[in-house]
């Protein structure tokens, strides 16, 4: 191993430099040659009936499992096949309805060039990424998207390293055109990644705010009894919402400021909601995000939101503990 020198160092990071420099060039090749081809197979994908079937050997096939993945996560059904497994059986699962996505940069590997016509003869739709047009799994497919000649970044030129970047970020250039062409929106998109940041950034208020018994509410003309009898029936609750007769919100009574009321007036049960409460509450609508609500709730170091819907009626409350079941954090080191 090579001594740890500022020099060698320098040399390193240039081999990197060099390396990134050719995939970047592959993909510029390949963005400049993108035409009707690509429209042509946005338009197979889009209208499939079926699943997405990408399928390549070695690294490519390798590429193709996470571009299905990225297919599936913005709303296309689509499966990983190994060529060989599908000479081995797993042809089986084919559909005359799926299109094929077959990634070859020579186009000529033997299983993919024998599994194809297989496909096409069970009337499958083909596409093809690949760096030779003039291949023979090219002549099979309905649709070749040609990336162009690509020279590797494997500086043995053997390593499949910038035709694979290249076919990565043409598969990603598919699935997400394929996206906005069938309107595929956030909320769709929140089905699909219900765990994580990602699931959690796109998690509606009406989601996970409590409604009905679970959501205490009292009259404008209540007492502080009729709160602690609302909260006591609500079950688990830290706050009461306090509606005008046409059920729009007025203010809100927190536990806390029950705690504060007891601390300075001899008898607190017997005192006036209107006079307690707080007026001019913070709340949150219920289609908002999630995310923007805890952005509300942090910084005033509040537990409770009320949730209105565009009329201003009371819909719902978010409760600190429902947040921090799903994962949010509200205050600093919660």
């Amino acid at each position: 191993m090579k001594p740890e020198t500022a020099d060698h160092d320098t040399i390193l990071v240039q081999r990197g430099r060099e390396i990134l420099r050719k995939e970047i060039e592959a993909l510029r090749t390949a963005r400049d040659m993108l035409g009707r081809a690509f429209a042509a197979a946005v338009r197979l994908i889009a209208e499939c009936r079926g699943h997405i079937i990408v399928t390549g050997m070695g690294k490519a096939g390798l590429i193709g499992r996470k571009i299905a993945a990225t297919f599936n996560s913005t709303g296309t059904q689509a499966v990983d096949l190994h060529p060989v497994e599908a000479l081995h059986g797993d042809l089986g699962m084919v559909r005359a309805e799926d299109v094929v996505l077959a990634l070859s940069n020579s186009g000529e590997s033997d299983e993919l060039v024998r599994l194809l016509p297989m496909m096409k003869e069970l009337g499958c739709s083909i596409v093809l990424i690949t760096g030779n047009p003039d291949s023979r799994a090219a002549r099979v497919a309905d649709v070749v998207i040609d990336m162009g000649r690509i020279e590797e970044a494997c500086p043995l030129g053997l390593a499949p390293s910038a035709s694979t970047t290249t076919m990565l970020a043409l598969g990603d250039a598919l699935a997400l055109t394929v996206l906005r062409e069938k309107d595929f929106s956030r909320e769709q998109y929140a089905q699909f990644h219900p765990g994580g940041a990602l699931g959690r950034s796109l998690l509606r208020v009406e989601q996970i705010m409590r409604t009905g018994a679970a959501c205490p509410t009292i009259p404008v003309t209540a007492t502080v009894r009729d709160f602690t009898q609302a909260i006591r029936r609500a079950g688990r609750a830290g706050a009461a919402i306090v509606v005008n007769d046409d059920g729009t919100m007025a203010g809100i009574f927190t536990n806390g400021d029950l705690l504060r009321l007891v601390a300075r007036v001899d008898n607190p049960a017997e005192q006036p909601i209107k006079d307690v409460m707080i007026r001019t509450p913070k709340f949150a609508k219920v289609h908002d995000y999630v995310a923007d609500a805890v952005k509300t709730m942090r910084p005033a170091k509040i537990s409770q939101l009320p949730v209105l819907d565009e009329d201003r009626r009371v819909a719902g409350l978010i409760d600190i503990t429902d947040l921090w079941a799903a994962g949010f954090s509200v205050f600093d080191g919660t």
